[in-house]
């Protein structure tokens, strides 16, 4: 076993990992940025090293300085949580080529399973049920309309590489799809470095399922069960759940197997994700593989008892895997929700600031994931996600009502949270029946948000434009260009140019 992991990550996941290795009496090195510097996750580390920088690109993206600082430390291996370089084949491989452990897949399983075109040739193959479209990147863009009048609209054009959205299109028209290929080839080009884009067929009424597996590197393949990740924001999820109100123990069964299938096929190792589509008629189909640990493990540790990041590094460190397919157990129900500093009823504006007051959820059933405490400072840098707010019960309506508790409960002052939007979804009737799609916040959405305070968005951008005037003074005191030095963080994009 390691006696020493770096984290090559931040936040609520690098400080979870921390937790994990102090219970397996593992040392654990924090890596952190200048805006980290006081964050929660770099006192409980074992170690901790500055990167310098603000920016990800500055700190936590940079390769070279967390290896040299790994070998310095003497740890074995990197544990690189999700997000940053996680799916990363080239980190992986030079990870490796370090004498160091990847805590992850192996960078050829993370390579064919993030480019979507080889992941969808790859299931025809192995006979895992994929939506209808193209099994390649689209080159003639006369030749896929025709493919895609074959299959029928309307269609999803997508980006072969990254996810999350970006270079999607929804095409409904025949005269709209030339134009949707172009738009999303050039949105893929500048979210991936890779303007790939392919077609598939619309999955009408679609719920949106996921199945966690463990691979080692034996050949064993279990999967944990699933988890239902249908309330979505432009792709992006807000609630997740497991074990879904879906299916029954029939579909379960071939779900799973499909997902140990599609381990298989690439060889996996390590903890994986594979998500599928679910139409109205209850036939799945492959959709994609997150080759990592993802945001959402902590519903699946709740429902079997297994800590997942253990499990990452004892089948990192080549061990078996522990349990068997036939052993697994899931008991009760649980839930997520992803408590962002947002505001929903302002068209979801950033919320940047000093958590000035914080008293979190507690009580039966109910863990919260979070990386800050009182004083943090919400920053434009990176992700606006506070923490992780879960909920466990002996079934789903138990389940929904902690939620609902915890939720009121939680306190959080200085900045706006997606606290009371999150609490209008589980009071709607629909989501308490287990009757909803992917669609369901947009269906519902004068259900679900409140009256705008204009009062409160110009605030939002108001402290939007201090950050940046305030980075454009530091990039004219450092002699750089301030064109590519500004925040990414999506959300000032939206309010913007709005």
């Amino acid at each position: 076993m390691f006696k020493k992991i770096l984290i090559a990550n931040r936040g609520e996941i690098a400080l979870r990992i921390i937790r994990t290795c102090t219970e397996m009496g593992i040392k654990s090195v924090a890596v952190y940025s200048d805006i980290d510097r006081k964050s929660p996750f770099v006192y409980s580390a074992y170690e901790a090293y500055a990167l310098g920088g603000k920016t990800s690109q500055e700190s936590y993206l940079q390769w070279a300085r967390i290896l040299e600082i790994a070998k310095k430390c003497g740890a074995e291996a990197i544990h690189p949580g999700y997000g940053f370089m996680s799916e990363n084949a080239e980190f992986a491989e030079a990870v490796e080529k370090a004498g160091l452990v990847f805590i992850g897949p192996k960078a050829e399983a993370i390579r064919t399973m993030g480019n979507k075109t080889a992941a969808r040739k790859l299931m025809i193959a192995n006979k895992v049920p994929t939506v209808p479209g193209t099994e390649d990147a689209i080159t003639d863009h006369l030749e896929a309309q025709k493919v895609a009048q074959k299959i029928g609209y309307p269609v999803l054009v997508k980006a072969a590489a990254g996810g999350g959205g970006k270079g999607m299109r929804l095409v409904e028209k025949d005269e709209e799809f030339l134009g949707a290929v172009e738009g999303a080839a050039r949105e893929a080009k500048a979210a991936f470095n890779d303007g790939s884009v392919y077609i598939e067929k619309f999955v009408e009424e679609p719920r949106h399922i996921e199945f966690q597996i463990l691979a080692d590197a034996f050949g064993n393949v279990v999967h944990l069960g699933e988890r239902e990740c249908s309330i979505q924001r432009r792709h992006q999820k807000v609630i997740e759940e497991a074990p879904s109100s879906l299916l029954d123990d029939a579909l379960r069964k071939k779900m799973g197997e499909a997902a140990i299938n599609t381990a298989k096929a690439c060889n996996y190792q390590n903890a994986g994700t594979i998500e599928f589509l679910v139409d109205k008629n209850r036939n799945f189909y492959f959709l994609e593989m997150n080759t990592r640990l993802q945001v959402e493990h902590p519903v699946t540790e709740m429902v079997n008892g297994l800590d997942l990041v253990e499990e990452q590094i004892r089948i990192a460190a080549g061990e078996k895997l522990r349990v068997k397919q036939s052993s697994l157990k899931f008991w009760g129900h649980a839930f997520e929700c992803r408590l962002y500093a947002e505001d929903p009823d302002n068209n979801w504006a950033p919320s940047p600031g000093i958590i000035e007051f914080l008293n979190p959820a507690d009580g039966p059933g109910i863990r919260e994931d979070s990386g800050v405490t009182m004083g943090s400072e919400i920053s434009l840098y990176y992700d606006p996600m506070i923490s992780k707010l879960c909920a466990w019960g002996t079934d789903r309506e138990q389940a929904i009502k902690r939620m609902k508790r915890a939720l009121r409960e939680y306190q959080i002052g200085g900045i706006k949270t997606s606290i009371p939007f999150l609490i209008r979804v589980f009071d709607h009737p629909k989501f308490q029946s287990g009757d909803f799609t992917t669609k369901f916040i947009e269906e519902y959405a004068d259900d679900l948000f409140g009256e705008p305070d204009e009062f409160a968005e110009i605030a939002a951008l108001a402290g939007i434009l201090g950050e940046i005037e305030e980075k454009k003074k530091v990039n004219l005191m450092n002699d750089k260009p301030n064109g590519h030095q500004l925040s990414q963080w999506k959300s000032v994009h939206r309010i913007v140019n709005r």
